[in-house]
């Protein structure tokens, strides 16, 4: 990550922003989720952890072998892009390398196409490759440059043919001030750029005492990131620290949607965050940082594998079809989630994706809820971003049996993409009841 100089605000003025969860109760009887294809996430290859280690340990062994960095300009430098792109060509992908010239030295950007797509959209993903001068760079940006590398390699392992065109990049000189983005940004003719549907980017992402961050650029490619982590109950932070710093800001300079991931440089860990995701308060997350020290010792498995994964996920579910589910499309959660007795609320998701925009100003939630006095219900929908809807509002005198109804809701203030949640809170005791099924009409 480019260096700037330091802050003025204290990192506790990082915005946390809690990540959404599925929260479940106890099953009743639980069926299988209805959901139509539109409605599931794509399922994303595991990436190995192994494989990505084994490319820092290659890049390791390249700096260690260089004068102890892969900086722009030097050997080390060099011997990494000979590395990747030797790994993409063997792989099947279409390699270019792209020169420029900084500080009086010759730089490089080596960038590779996935056969197919429609080349009109393409997603791109993206690290700097190169380390500054002090050190081997491993965490910034080995880590990125690696996590990339190793979901590339696994997309011509599946044989993977989106919609959408893929294209996969490693620039240069971005610690001396994002000139590589921006030389291959300011190369494309305009028709070129507006091609580009998303660019996602990568710097630092095994930081040793990690954060989890989600740029907040594009609502759509955030929320695809908290999605996967939702997915495995990690919580995210909006990213703050390194905002406008790294090969992403080029590409929004010139409009095009960006998203990215993070785990923390030289921000200072808060107890809040220490008791969310672990590691140690008062400490910096990547203690390292442009030190000497950024070597193969200085990463957290458990960071790069979770957010190595998170880019296998969302290559595969922002690469497919662009064009939104016809109207009338049905999300539906058939599993059954029992509803305590003058308890807790709980809450039944469904993950909405494939759609553009916003929600309808007419969005239909159909909800079958059984319980024995209806009365004692409170019912809301809750969008993505936490606003909650009342659908239904506790009645002592509404004796009657079970919800099933169907509710018209004006959502088109909210994001269509994301979890969506049924959320359902018995206010009385003696009556007992379960959510039967809930969809969501579009």
């Amino acid at each position: 990550m480019r260096p700037v100089p330091r802050r003025t605000l204290p990192a506790a003025a990082a915005l946390a922003v809690a990540s959404l969860f599925l929260t479940t109760g106890a099953a009743h009887a639980a069926a299988p989720v209805a959901v139509p294809a539109a409605a599931a996430a794509v399922t994303a290859p595991d990436i190995p952890l192994a494989n990505v280690k084994a490319h820092l340990a290659q890049l390791q062994s390249i700096a260690t072998a260089n004068g102890g960095n892969r900086a722009h300009g030097r050997t080390g430098y060099k011997a990494s892009v000979d590395y990747v792109k030797a790994k993409l060509d063997a792989a099947g992908f279409t390699t270019t390398l792209q020169q420029f010239t900084s500080s009086g030295a010759t730089g490089y950007n080596l960038v590779a196409d996935w056969p197919g797509g429609d080349a009109s959209k393409v997603l791109m993903a993206g690290a700097h490759l190169d380390s500054v001068t002090a050190g081997a760079g491993i965490n910034d940006n080995g880590s990125g440059s690696a996590g990339v590398l190793e979901t590339a390699l696994a997309v011509s392992r599946a044989g993977y043919q989106p919609e959408k065109h893929l294209r996969f990049a490693w620039w240069g000189a971005e610690e001396l001030g994002m000139v590589g983005s921006k030389y291959y940004v300011n190369s494309l003719a305009t028709t070129e750029r507006a091609k580009i549907a998303g660019y996602l980017n990568f710097d630092m992402i095994g930081s040793p005492n990690p954060g989890y961050f989600v740029y907040d650029d594009d609502p759509t490619i955030e929320q695809t990131f908290k999605n996967y982590y939702a997915g495995i109950s990690v919580a995210t932070e909006i990213e703050t620290e390194g905002d406008g710093r790294s090969d992403h800001a080029p590409f929004k300079t010139a409009g095009v949607p960006v998203g990215g991931l993070f785990s923390g440089a030289d921000y200072i860990k808060t107890s809040a965050q220490a008791q969310k995701w672990g590691g140690t308060s008062g400490l910096a997350f990547d203690r390292c940082y442009h030190a000497s020290c950024d070597s193969s010792t200085n990463i957290n498995d458990t960071a790069l594998d979770r957010n190595s994964d998170a880019i296998a996920y969302a290559i595969w579910n922002l690469s497919g079809a662009t064009t939104p589910p016809p109207a009338g499309t049905v999300f539906t959660n058939a599993t059954d989630v029992t509803v305590p007795d003058n308890g807790a609320a709980v809450t039944s998701a469904i993950t909405v994706t494939g759609r553009t925009g916003n929600a309808p100003a007419t969005l239909k939630v159909d909800v079958d809820i059984r319980h024995t006095w209806r009365g004692d219900l409170v019912v809301d929908l809750v969008a993505p971003d936490g606003t909650a809807y009342r659908l239904k509002s506790a009645s002592s005198s509404d004796s009657a049996d079970n919800v099933i109804a169907t509710y018209t809701v004006n959502a088109s203030t909210e994001v269509a993409n994301g979890i969506w949640k049924l959320k359902v809170q018995d206010t009385a005791s003696s009556d007992t009841g379960y959510i039967n099924s809930w969809s969501l009409t579009f």
